[in-house]
Parts: structure tokens; sequence; C-alpha cells
């Protein structure tokens, strides 16, 4: 049955991520971002009236108007309200206590589905949960006072720094543990923030290094010479240039090991040279505009659920993606989707342990060497696009879509899976590699109007393969094994159920129905049509090409993945194995829930 037209917070009332008080629109942003969380898992029908969350626990009751419900995730919620026996507890409902609760229910209850919670994670996830509270408060205000990018901004930095509530359904999408106020202000990408890269002087014995040849973006050069131009200063005799993240090398020289190489002479650090460079979505990437790479750092901050430090096998899979590429592998997805491409990762170095060959797995001074994609400025970060802008209107994408006139939301998102996410199911269709492409590693290509013209895919660490085409990928490339992800087929399949459908190719749809451009129910249809019109062409693509397409078209379930559980968990999400990374649950297809 379809929804009623979509309700939008408008119609209700003010929207309360606008309060004029920046705390008031950060704590309201947590508290819907817990209450999407909880929805997900223990109400998957829309409810009859106000949601609330028994705390049997405390005897205690979170209540709240529904203003928007989303088959996608993305609800609306009113006022949230803490009740006891008696009524009301006071006014509106703070987002820690909130999490305190819900975290001390799931101690209760064993954290059902992935086993007992860890000792000392529930206070760990209230205590982040407060510092995520503090950091968006900072970012709203400081984007309401200055909500225009400054000249040195471009469109694709613009939209990197546009994430000020972060993740809509994590429930602490902004804790960066280790970040002190005057750091942030240099560090953020929601601040604006620039800073120069801190450089150290390396002895060659204790460097690996490693680029393809010939790769357009480093210009003839290898990866020595590119950071020594980069640097723009003189490596001293003999030595490597090494860039690091200016907070990443304050932390280094308390690590015994670089300890020890600094002590040995074997590693100088220089200080902070050089131009600025500005962070990105991912706090770790640099951009520069007009530079003709950005740079992938190692950064010990645990950012939701992980620390950002590259392994040497993320450091390896960008030139062994780079290379299978350039010898054709994935060809006929790219000459069918022109538009659609691979940004890539061609170089990399970093220092090693003395004795150790081929560095530790974790090295902390390392950097990888990503191309600015060519036509940057067309290119905007997906969740950047959709991220909501309190106080400050409509989302970037909603203000795009409202200029082209009526009809003009089905169209974007029917263009969208055309060119952005039917290309990603080719490619796993043509070659068994499946992109983790969520709303941050995907790029969409956009022309001057807003509508979409092809998109991109950027990441080094988020390619799986599925077991049966290692075969095939191994043929291509000659080697003996490979640095993806290799996993069974049906685990890729449901890996990419969840970030290329519901955490990407929903995003749009939630998106622009939140804000009352579309009914949600008319947005998920252009999404199906689409789907299914690409079918014969995912069948013929590869053997049981359309296997997934059909599968999102057809399963009344599908995976889904629980940031609450992953986070009260503790589980590291980069080093974790790849069948335990993060705490999955079968959810309803919301393909299937608005069929019509």
């Amino acid at each position: 049955m379809s929804p009623s037209p979509t309700t939008t917070t408008a119609a209700q009332g003010a929207d309360l991520l606008d309060a004029a008080d920046p705390r008031a629109a950060a704590e309201h942003a947590h508290l819907e971002a817990v209450l999407r969380c909880w929805l997900q898992e223990n109400a998957p029908a829309r409810p009859s009236g106000p949601v609330r969350v028994a705390l049997p626990t405390s005897g205690l009751t979170l209540e709240a108007e529904l203003t928007h419900w989303s088959a996608t995730g993305w609800h609306r919620f009113g006022p949230v309200t803490l009740r006891g026996p008696g009524g009301p507890l006071g006014g509106s409902a703070d987002p820690v206590t909130a999490v305190a609760l819900l975290a001390a229910e799931a101690t209760v209850e064993g954290g059902r589905r992935a086993g007992g919670v860890p000792r000392g994670e529930a206070a760990d996830l209230v205590e982040r949960t407060a510092e995520s509270v503090r950091r968006v408060t900072a970012f709203v205000a400081a984007r309401r006072a200055a909500p225009a990018p400054p000249p040195e901004v471009d469109g694709f930095l613009d939209a990197e720094q546009a994430l000020l509530l972060g993740h809509l359904l994590h429930p602490a999408p902004k804790s960066r543990d280790g970040v002190s106020d005057r750091d942030a202000a240099r560090y953020s990408p929601e601040l604006r923030g620039s800073f120069r890269l801190h450089w150290f002087a390396a002895d060659p014995s204790v460097v690996s290094h490693d680029a393809v040849v010939g790769a357009p973006s480093l210009g003839g050069r290898d990866t020595v010479q590119l950071m020594a131009d980069l640097a723009e200063h003189p490596a001293p005799d003999g030595r490597l240039l090494i860039p690091a993240h200016p907070w990443q090398a304050h932390d280094l020289p308390h690590r015994p090991r670089i300890a020890a190489l600094v002590a040995s002479g074997a590693l100088e650090p220089l200080g902070e040279l050089g131009p600025h460079w500005w962070p990105t979505s991912s706090l770790r990437t640099v951009y520069r505009p007009g530079a003709p790479v950005m740079l992938k750092l190692s950064l010990g901050l645990r950012l939701t659920n992980s620390r950002r430090e590259s392994t040497r096998t993320e450091l390896t899979r960008g030139l062994e993606i780079n290379r299978l590429l350039d010898a054709g592998h994935g060809a006929a997805t790219f000459a069918a989707h022109p538009g659609f491409a691979i940004t890539r990762d061609p170089a990399w170095i970093a220092v090693d342990e003395p004795g150790r060959p081929g560095g530790p797995d974790v090295t902390g001074l390392d950097v990888a060497v990503r191309e600015v994609p060519p036509g940057v400025g067309q290119l905007r970060c997906l969740a950047g696009l959709v991220a909501p802008r309190p106080g400050l209107g409509r989302s970037a994408l909603g203000t795009l879509v409202s200029a082209l006139g009526p009809g003009a939301a089905e169209c974007w998102v029917a263009d969208y899976t055309d060119r952005v996410l039917v290309p990603m199911l080719r490619l796993y269709a043509e070659t068994g590699i499946g992109l983790e492409g969520h709303q941050q590693n995907t790029l969409v290509r956009l022309d001057a109007e807003g509508r979409v013209t092809g998109g991109a895919f950027r990441d080094n660490q988020g390619y799986y393969l599925a077991r049966s085409h290692l075969p095939g990928l191994l043929a291509t490339s000659g080697a003996a094994s490979s640095t993806l992800a290799v996993v069974d087929d049906a685990l890729a399949d449901d890996r990419l159920s969840y970030y290329l459908l519901r955490n990407q190719a929903l995003a749009p749809v939630g998106c622009l129905a939140a804000e009352g451009l579309a009914r949600e129910a008319d947005l998920i249809d252009a999404l199906r049509v689409r789907l299914a019109a690409a079918l014969p062409a995912l069948a013929e693509a590869g053997p049981g090409g359309d296997r997934l397409a059909r599968r999102w078209l057809t399963a009344p379930t599908l995976p889904c993945k629980s940031n609450l559980f992953t986070r009260l968990h503790g589980i590291d999400e980069v080093l974790a194995p790849l069948d335990a990374q993060s705490v999955y649950f079968d959810a309803p297809n919301p393909l299937m829930a608005e069929a019509r």
C-alpha cells in the first residue's frame, strides 16, 4: 500500500534543526539519529502514533512525534521527551541521557544480535556522544555565522565541508577523541580548516614506496620526486621526504618505534612546510585546489568506529586496482558508462621498521597518493549533497533539484540510478569487484544546472572481490595473489546490498522526500524502474550478473548495518575480520515496502 503524501516538519511546525540556539539544534540532531537507529532495528513498520521507546530497566520511556516516516530510514521527529510513570520529566530529552539509557538496556539484554556488550563500551559511547554533540554545536554555529565558502574553496571542496551533522544513523557521528578545540579549528572540514603538512626526512633504508609508471597525475615522477615537489623544500642530502598530518606528527614521537628511529638518526622531523592543504570529509585525505593529487594520510584518531591508519595492504591495493584498470579489467563497464570512473591511487610511500622488510601492518607514517579526477570542479561528494544544513535551508541537493522545476526529483533519482548506481553493479557483474560505495566514497558529476551526468568511486581500502572471480582477476594481473578483500560471493552480495543500496542510492531518495520535493514512493519507483531496465545489460556483463539487482527488486528483506550495536561492541571496522566487520541484521527491503 502506498503511504500518504510526504509529511514534512514544516507542515507540523518549526523544524527543530533550525532552532536559534546551535546547541539545541545539535542535541535534536543527535536525538533524531538515536531514534532512527532504534526504529530501524525495532519498528520496521510505520508506527500508528508517536514513537515510544520503552526503557524497562529504568522504568522510563523516550517519546517523540514522528513528523516524517521514511522507508529509507530518513525519519524526522518533533520534540523528544523523557517520560516516567508520572509523566514527562522536564523539557526536551538530552541525547547523552538517551544514549546512556539505551546503552544500559542493550547491556542488560546482552547485546542481542552480537553477544554481550564488552565492559566499558556503554560508558565509552556515552562519552563520545557528549563529545559529538559539543562538536556539532560548534560546527552549526560557525557555518551559520559564515555560510558562504571563502574564495579559495571550490565546489568540490565545498561539498566535502558540508557534513555538519555527519552520519544520520550513528549515535556519535562527530566524535573525534584526541582533538583539542584549537586543533579542531585547523583540522575540521566543517570549520573550513586548513594547514600545512608536517614533513619528515627519512634514510632510504627505512622507506618503502611504489608508483604506477606513467600515471598521468604523477607527471612523469616517481613517489619520491613527487613528495619533494609537494614539500617545496629541499630534502637533506640522501634523505627522502614523507608528509604527515600535523596531529599525527605530534603523536608519532610518543610511539616507541618512531622514537627509536628518530633517536638513531634514521628519521628527522622537519616541521610544517609548504602550502596549506584542506581536509576533505574523511579528515585524513587532504586536497589543494590546483594541485594534481590529493594525499591520503594516516590519522590515529578514532573517528566514529575506527582509527584511520593505513595498512600496508591498503596502500598496495590502490596500485593493484590501478594496474588492473590499465590492463583492461572492467573495460566493458567503462565503455558502456563513459561518465563513470574509478579515482586512481597510483603511488604510496611509507616508513618501515628496521629489520622488517615491507614494514608492519600499520606504519603510522605513510601516505597514499590520489589523483585529482579530471573535471574535479563538477564532482560532488554524495554525502555533502544530501547533508542537512541546520538553519540555512535545504540541503545542497534539495536546493539544486528545487530549482529544476516540477518532476525534477524523480528525474534526478532516475539519472543517478543510470549513471552512478548501475555502473557499480555492472563492474561487479563483469569483474567481481564490489565497491564499498557508501555516501562519502561516491562522487556525483553534475552539469551547470545540477543534473547528474556521471559519477566516480574513491577509496583504496573499499574493494571487495567475489571469490568466484579470483582466477580471472589473477589471470589479468599475472600475480599469484590479490590484495583485494576476497570474500565468498554471498558475503559480497550482502555487503553491497548495504553500501550500494541502503547507504548510497537511497540517500538522495530519503533526502528529497524528507525535504518535501517529492513523494518517497514516487522516488523509489523511479529507482526501481531504472534498476529493472538495467537487468538485461547486467545479465550480459557476466554469469549471474543481474543476481544482485534482482534480489534488490524482489527480496522482502535485505542486510542492514547496525551502527548503534557496532559501536557498542567496540568494533574497529578497519582492522576487524571481514565476516565480523560490523553488526548486521535483516531488515525490510525499502524497494519492496514501497512497491506498487
